[in-house]
């Protein structure tokens, strides 16, 4: 038996249903927006249909954008040589605020995870493949420090190499603030593969 509003029920999973929010957060998510003015609630609701309505995947690199190619691939000013691979949007985010990387990306849409049916046939492998037809030097492999970042990283390492062009993977190790002590196997064995002259 529902004691409260069926309405507000529902809000409640909806809202539990987006990552990382579990049915208490998802409530107090919901009770805010029940005291927000309705001003603020037709913002939210708005803002996300509009970004439903705009927001789509760029025909050459598969990342969001609302147009279409996205203003990295149409950048003449962006090296168009180097291609750093990602498994998400989010990740272009990350690696765009560095400031760092002046190439462009090609976003796979997830990781290798047979375990949840997700092969290179549900990535953008292909597209990448095509896409390096074009002249591209190098490309680097920035997928996540996980178990599936990692077959994906060595799957495309095998695929790419009898292409013959340039393939690097970004470098792993002890986060910065972190203690040796506290860092696992895995991760000391990147960082002392990764190691760097000091000037």
């Amino acid at each position: 038996m529902i004691y409260t509003s069926q309405a507000l029920e529902i809000l409640i999973g909806e809202l539990s249903k987006l990552p990382g929010i579990g049915r208490k957060t998802a409530q107090r998510l919901a009770l805010h927006l029940l005291k927000a003015g309705s001003e603020d609630a037709d913002r939210l609701a708005n803002a996300i249909l509009e970004v439903k309505r705009k927001i789509r995947y760029c025909s050459v690199c598969w990342n969001i954008t609302e147009k279409d190619p996205c203003g990295i691939c149409s950048d003449p000013s962006r090296d168009h040589t180097a291609i750093c691979v990602v498994e998400d949007p989010s990740d272009v985010l990350a690696l765009e605020k560095t400031n760092e990387f002046h190439g462009v990306y090609h976003v796979l849409g997830g990781a290798l995870s047979p375990l949840e049916g997700i092969g290179p046939e549900q990535l953008k492998v292909k597209e990448l493949l095509t896409r390096l037809k074009d002249g591209v030097a190098e490309v680097i492999l920035a997928m996540n420090p996980d178990v599936e970042g990692e077959a994906t990283t060595i799957y495309l390492g095998n695929l790419l190499k009898p292409l013959g062009i340039r393939t690097t993977r970004i470098a792993r190790g002890v986060p910065v603030g972190g203690d040796l002590e506290f860092a696992d196997e895995a991760t000391l064995v990147r960082a002392l593969e990764g190691r760097i002259i000091v000037e």
